[in-house]
């Protein structure tokens, strides 16, 4: 070896690992006093009184409450069973069951001297019985003093509770409350369940199962329940309104949800009964009132339920339809959904008022585009608003599509996207209030050579944003007092996702507002009391248990409505974010009328004139306008009141142009199902295309 090798010194071994950093917390591990704390928490096998404060009290109220009633109960059922031990003991004596055989024998008159020798022989036992009695109670006494008796009596006594004690079902038995509850701050589990026997939920024999015992939440009891199997929470929530007569309280007062989730299933039922109207209480004000600034990606405070609970609105990625009759606060609502969006800097406004009032005015420092007014060029200048938003549509998919797939990851908005003020993508919302002024308005229009009205023509922009826009960053909040099927186009309100329906005159116009079928599942805002002013149904869009809620929304008099509108103008100062008419800005929109009807399919060729039906058919299709591509059955009834034709006259012309009635088994107000006599759509389509045929080849 030479010198250089013996220079060299040997290096130490290298390893493959990763770097780590020991200034880095460590998770520390649990102690077993937090271990034992975890699993008590979570153990199934934990009792809930043992694990929840507020559940632990309410146990021991229920405990006392029992302690405190257990001595009358006690002694009804001892004097029930005194009853029924002397009913027995009559019947015995008097050899009744001897008599009934003789009698279903036909043999009562050759049975009649046995039958005398048995009562008397029985009368002697029962003398020589209650003589040994006494005589044993004697001496007992005497040797021991009262002592035996008292035990003797407690032993009877309980024998007679045992005996008298309540059945279910049992003849007699006090189906429902007569009236309020003496006893306020507990609540009978029995009273329930003969509630849901006396409506019809639970059959004579059938029973409840108390997943958890009633509890005070609020101002109101909530006790969840399991139904008998094959019975199911929808048709508890459709017949409420019997629940709470059952229940002597007013509808208002119980509130009926479906248990959903893993918690949940298709027979559990949570319910909440108040101790007074929920809505009787004053509004309170909006929370929004109290935070400097808003995320239009979060749902927006709408208001709160009979429980007390907060209800949010989703808006992005939606639309809302509002529908109510007048002084109802379907303004305020609408004001409500768009008081989140004010308070976001990087939200775009187009505010039409359509009422002509003051309502709005204080949008008119954020919007972007905003009008108000009811004249046949505010609808023309809407009608340009909407060609102008189509257009933005489709220019916002265009440069989505040129996005990777890390900023734009589908092909939807998102808060990075509508935030950055290069790509020039915000959330845009287009409120429209009294939208049955736009929709209703005859003036003529001409797009693509073919002759529209401007009601039309804007009914088929709203229909199309509503369908494409939501992915885009567009929200559509539409409110209107005439919920109607001539008003709203049938094919614009079945994409608009979110509905809010408040008062409103019959079933027919809430489900118009919420939807095909709602009142017969337990749905129907015309059955809401004037006096409720604010108070609706709310049919959210998004991942929400309940099907829909009834909501009374947060009270936003004009002065908080223009606090929050200035709040919102200096965001976007600040921000840099103010455009369009609350800059300044009256810049007439880019328009591509042509480009824009092909996109929705208005600017078609215009189809050959058309061909004037006969009466009453013309009538018939023009009462059921878009209904008749949608509706399949159409009561005779509806259509001798709409119409107002004689019924007799009415069937004899409509047999003649080829419409035939026939019988169909329909929801009625109430929910039932019953036969009723009408016209399939398709025959009136039929007869209607048939004479246009005939007379144009004519």
């Amino acid at each position: 070896m030479n010198v250089d090798e013996q220079a060299v010194e040997k290096a130490a071994p290298v390893y493959d690992a990763e770097l780590v950093d020991d200034t880095l917390p460590q998770p520390r591990r649990r102690t077993r006093r937090q271990r034992l704390a975890r699993w008590w928490t979570r153990s199934p096998r934990v009792p809930r009184a043992l694990k929840d404060g507020a559940y632990a009290r309410q146990v021991a109220k229920d405990m006392i409450a029992a302690v405190l009633r257990l001595p009358w109960r006690y002694l009804r059922a001892v004097v029930r069973g005194f009853l029924a031990a002397f009913r027995w003991w009559r019947r015995w004596v008097t050899v009744h069951d001897y008599r009934d055989a003789a009698e279903h024998q036909e043999k009562l008159a050759d049975k009649f001297i046995q039958i005398r020798e048995l009562t008397l022989f029985r009368w002697r036992v029962t003398g020589a019985v209650a003589a040994s009695a006494v005589v044993v109670g004697t001496v007992l006494v005497v040797l021991w003093g009262s002592r035996p008796l008292w035990i003797a009596a407690a032993v009877i006594s309980a024998a007679l509770a045992i005996l008298g004690r309540r059945k279910d079902g049992s003849p007699g038995r006090k189906p429902a409350l007569a009236g309020p509850r003496t006893l306020a701050w507990t609540m009978d589990p029995q009273v329930l369940v003969d509630a849901f026997r006396d409506a019809k939920l639970i059959g004579k024999d059938e029973t409840l199962r108390l997943v958890e015992r009633a509890l005070r939440v609020g101002d109101g009891w909530a006790v969840t329940v399991d139904l008998p199997a094959t019975r199911k929470a929808a048709d508890v929530i459709k017949n409420r309104e019997a629940l709470a007569s059952a229940l002597a309280v007013d509808e208002v007062q119980l509130i009926v949800e479906r248990v959903r989730g893993n918690s949940g299933h298709a027979g559990r039922v949570a319910l909440w009964v108040a101790d007074e109207d929920p809505y009787a209480a004053p509004p309170l004000r909006t929370p929004l009132l109290d935070v400097e600034r808003w995320d239009a990606w979060r749902p927006v405070p709408f208001g709160r339920d009979a429980r007390n609970r907060r209800i949010d609105l989703p808006l992005v990625w939606t639309s809302l339809l509002i529908g109510a009759i007048p002084r109802q606060g379907k303004t305020f609502a609408a004001r409500l959904a768009t008081a989140g969006l004010i308070l976001d800097a990087w939200t775009r406004l187009y505010v039409a008022d359509f009422k002509a009032g003051k309502d709005w005015d204080a949008a008119a420092r954020v919007a972007h585009r905003f009008m108000s007014g009811d004249e046949p060029e505010h609808v023309l200048a809407l009608m340009d608003w909407l060609v102008e938003l189509v257009g933005e549509v489709q220019g916002r998919y265009r440069r989505m599509r040129d996005l990777d797939d890390e900023t734009c990851p589908e092909s939807k908005i998102t808060p990075a996207i509508s935030r950055d003020t290069s790509l020039n993508m915000p959330i845009t919302a287009i409120i429209i209030d009294e939208v049955q002024v736009p929709l209703e308005d005859r003036t003529p229009v001409e797009v693509q050579g073919k002759k529209l009205t401007a009601g039309e023509y804007i009914g088929e922009l709203l229909t199309w944003l509503a369908k494409k826009g939501p992915a885009a960053g567009i929200v559509l909040i539409l409110a209107t007092q005439r919920p109607d099927s001539k008003t709203i186009p049938s094919g614009l309100r079945a994409v608009l996702g979110s509905r809010f329906a408040l008062r409103v005159m019959d079933w027919r116009d809430s489900n118009i507002v919420l939807g095909e079928q709602m009142n017969t599942r337990g749905y129907d805002s015309s059955r809401l009391l004037p006096t409720h002013k604010g108070v609706g149904i709310l049919r959210p869009d998004g991942d929400t248990e309940a099907l829909a809620v009834t909501v009374r929304t947060y009270y936003m008099p004009n002065d908080d409505w223009n606090t929050l509108c200035q709040r919102g103008r200096a965001l976007r100062e600040a921000a840099g974010t103010l455009t369009g008419h609350a800059a300044g800005d009256a810049v007439t929109p880019m328009l591509d009328q042509a480009a824009v009807a092909r996109v929705i399919g208005a600017g078609q060729p215009a189809a050959e004139p058309s061909v004037e039906l006969p009466e009453p058919l013309a009538s018939v299709v023009h009462y059921l306008g878009d209904d008749l591509d949608v509706r399949e059955f159409i009561p005779t009834a509806e259509l001798v009141e709409a119409l107002g034709v004689e019924p007799t006259a009415f069937g004899k012309q409509m047999g003649d142009l080829g419409c035939r009635p026939d019988r169909r088994r329909v929801a009625g107000d109430e929910g039932e199902v019953r036969q009723i006599r009408g016209y399939l759509t398709a025959d009136i389509h039929a007869a209607a295309e048939g004479w246009r045929a005939n007379r144009g080849s004519s």
